[in-house]
């Protein structure tokens, strides 16, 4: 159990320390949980912190259950377990894609996405669950130009964990419960996380990389 997003993120920065000060290495984190466990392992590490929008393909009639997931470029993860009309899948992964670009536009507020070309990215989330949001994150740094790609998240479900690995260069967590039902369950509090709280924690580590600069 973690206290909250903020003690998990340092927990997992321990697990990460290879990365302190390395060149080569960015911290990415997924809106909205996942950039306040990415802030505070960019902040641990010394790393550049950046975000990454993916966003998941809901089911037919049923949202919540993630059928796949999309990138800002357009890439489309589908989990190969689940059957959904070709015609569904691509007019929402339209719509996911839209919504991906408003939130860039809004987190970002005018800074260049980091470059990924021959760079190590970390991909941070709060937790993962079905894993598809982070199978579409891995391919999407990695049509970015990413040399190696790391998932890095404080708990992770055992069957998309056995996938990351394969998907993914290295997987980092601190947990992997048999019973998994929900990311929340292994947090003591859990709160949502707003647009506005993302873009303050994004301009705070940006801030203190400046100054350092």
């Amino acid at each position: 159990m973690f206290r909250d997003r903020v003690e998990a993120g340092r927990r997992l920065a321990d697990r990460l320390s290879d990365y302190h000060n390395d060149a080569r290495a960015i911290v990415l984190g997924v809106p909205r949980g996942g950039v306040v466990v990415a802030a505070e392992v960019a902040r641990a590490l010394g790393l550049p912190l950046d975000v990454l929008v993916v966003r998941k393909i809901g089911a037919p009639g049923n949202p919540e259950f993630a059928v796949g997931a999309v990138d800002e470029r357009g890439n489309i993860v589908l989990n190969p377990m689940v059957q959904v009309p070709e015609e569904y899948v691509r007019g929402e992964a339209e719509r996911q894609r839209a919504e991906i670009q408003r939130r860039l536009a809004d987190f970002r507020r005018g800074r260049p996405p980091l470059d990924l070309a021959g760079k190590t990215a970390i991909l941070t989330d709060d937790g993962i669950a079905t894993g598809q949001t982070m199978m579409a994150a891995v391919a999407s740094v990695r049509a970015g130009g990413a040399e190696k790609v790391v998932v890095a998240a404080p708990v992770v479900a055992p069957d998309s964990a056995t996938r990351l690995r394969q998907t993914a260069d290295d997987l980092v967590d601190i947990s992997e419960p048999r019973f998994f039902a929900a990311v929340g369950e292994f947090y003591a509090s859990f709160p949502q996380i707003e647009d506005d709280e993302v873009v303050t924690l994004l301009e705070q580590v940006w801030a203190t990389a400046a100054g350092k600069g």
